[in-house]
């Protein structure tokens, strides 16, 4: 491919070069560079690739793409300067796969809490309806039957094209991803535009160092994706809806609760059908049915009704919209592990104190005998995430225990003795088993009937990270191999 075909979608001046070469390759890590390639300079958090341009060159890099000044100029080489290398990275990626995105039907889905859930729903939507559904998101990238780990819940824009492309190559016509506010503000989204782009929620999240300064700027974020979509689903009850719709270029189909919107939902139920827990509502607006979602709670109708607001828009039959709001689980989101009839078993990934909060609450909407939540915290995390959820837990749950998740290079008994400074503010029951397998074997050993027990922090991850390296663990597996031991 030449040159001239890639420099497209974004601001540019060739600065030293003639001619229109044939490149080889995009590459964006210096250690990755191949003769003939185009070498993309990104400033990051801990190494600004302009550093290695020399290097670069000497593996044969043909092109060099930057944004800051140069020390090293090469006669032979072509120099590309651009205000900004991240959305050069983006738009360049998106010509060398050959737009695969337009090729696509993109749905994109932000928003603080949810977006994983909702993925899957409009997944299991789109697939009942006939539609051959890639998905990309934080527990993974699905292309066909090819399942592929990935680093970041947006993955940086060179992977995503690339996914697009291997999507479009096998067959598939629809792909549903999550996008990340820290995927906006990198461009990692840059180069196509969203078919439909659906907010769930907003809440403050994400702000600190390495991620956003402050709320205005996560605010910002979360609104590009209605400034790069056609079709925009919003949450008519969220806090800070007009600000994210502010400049937006699209057109508005909104669903709510409490609020007036295009989709409302009323008469909710919480309700135990055997070891399930699900939401059973009535739907008024574009659509007007009764619905089940097999997901406890208020924030699963949310969910719901995003994925039934997508689903009218794009004039999807109504018996796939229920059928994939029945039945779709979501590994790690609330997903219960069917043990037993006297007890039920959920395993979740919330792992800061609003998200284990919002767990928590719901489900004592379902009145158990006791909640029981297992926990534990990441090390090399900050402390203040331990103390609230330890306070968290302490208020809400009739009993705590307390273990270890990812201690990394912190010893699991000092993270234990952070999180029991906050429980210590309550007076909720709690112990501390220190073995994260050992607590799970403990309180499934103790369980009683009508209890709920919710084993949270890990959710779909299958490893447990101790000191640098990795070792199994899939809650899912442990919890029915402990369960066939104690009934046996």
């Amino acid at each position: 491919m030449r040159l001239s075909e890639l420099l497209v979608g974004f601001d540019y001046d060739v600065t030293r070069g003639y001619g229109d070469p044939v490149v080889s390759g995009i590459v964006y890590d210096s250690r990755k560079v191949k003769p003939g390639c185009v070498f993309i300079c990104i400033h990051g958090d801990r190494v600004n690739s302009h550093e290695f341009v020399s290097s670069a060159i000497d593996e044969g890099a043909r092109v060099i793409v930057y944004s800051e000044e140069l020390t090293t100029w090469d006669n032979s080489v072509h120099y590309v300067k651009t205000p900004d290398t991240r959305k050069a990275l983006a738009c360049i990626s998106a010509a060398w796969f050959g737009h695969p995105a337009d090729k696509l039907t993109v749905v994109g889905v932000t928003g603080t809490k949810g977006k994983t859930t909702t993925t899957y729903l409009i997944r299991g939507m789109l697939e009942k309806a006939g539609y051959k559904t890639g998905l990309i998101g934080t527990v993974g990238a699905i292309i066909g039957d090819e399942v592929l780990h990935t680093p970041n819940t947006t993955p940086e824009s060179y992977i995503l094209q690339e996914y697009f492309a291997k999507m479009v190559e096998k067959g598939i016509t629809h792909v549903v991803m999550e996008a990340s506010s820290q995927g906006f503000l990198l461009h990692r989204t840059d180069g196509f535009v969203f078919d439909y782009g659906i907010l769930t929620n907003i809440s403050p999240d994400h702000i600190g160092p390495g991620e956003h300064r402050d709320m205005n700027d996560y605010i910002e974020c979360k609104s590009m994706m209605f400034r790069q979509c056609r079709i925009g689903i919003v949450n008519a009850d969220s806090d800070y809806l007009d600000e994210v719709l502010k400049g937006h270029t699209c057109e508005i189909v909104s669903y709510s609760i409490d609020s007036p919107s295009d989709l409302k939902a009323k008469d909710l139920k919480f309700e135990k059908k055997g070891r399930e827990l699900g939401m059973e509502f009535s739907m008024e607006g574009i659509l007007n049915t009764e619905a089940y979602v097999c997901n406890p709670g208020l924030f699963s109708v949310y969910n719901a009704l995003s994925a039934c607001a997508l689903g009218a828009a794009m004039h999807i039959g109504l018996d796939h919209i229920l059928a994939a709001l029945a039945e779709t689980h979501v590994k790690g989101r609330i997903e219960p592990v069917e043990v037993s009839d006297d007890f039920h078993v959920l395993i979740d990934y919330a792992h800061n104190a609003m998200a284990l909060e919002n767990l928590l609450v719901t489900l004592k909407e379902y009145k158990p005998k006791r909640l029981v939540c297992l926990f534990g915290c990441g090390g090399n995390r900050s402390s203040l995430r331990r103390f609230e959820m330890g306070e968290v837990s302490g208020k809400y749950a009739d009993l705590t225990v307390i273990t270890s998740d990812n201690p990394r290079f912190e010893e699991p008994a000092a993270i234990i003795s952070d999180i029991k400074k906050g429980i210590m503010k309550t007076s909720g029951r709690h112990m501390d088993i220190e073995n994260r397998v050992e607590a799970i074997d403990w309180v499934l050993r103790n369980a009683e009937k009508g209890d709920i027990i919710v084993l949270a922090g890990k959710g779909h991850e299958d490893y447990q990270e101790i000191k640098g390296k990795r070792y199994p663990m899939d809650e899912r597996v442990i919890v029915k191999e402990l369960m066939e031991k104690i009934k046996a």
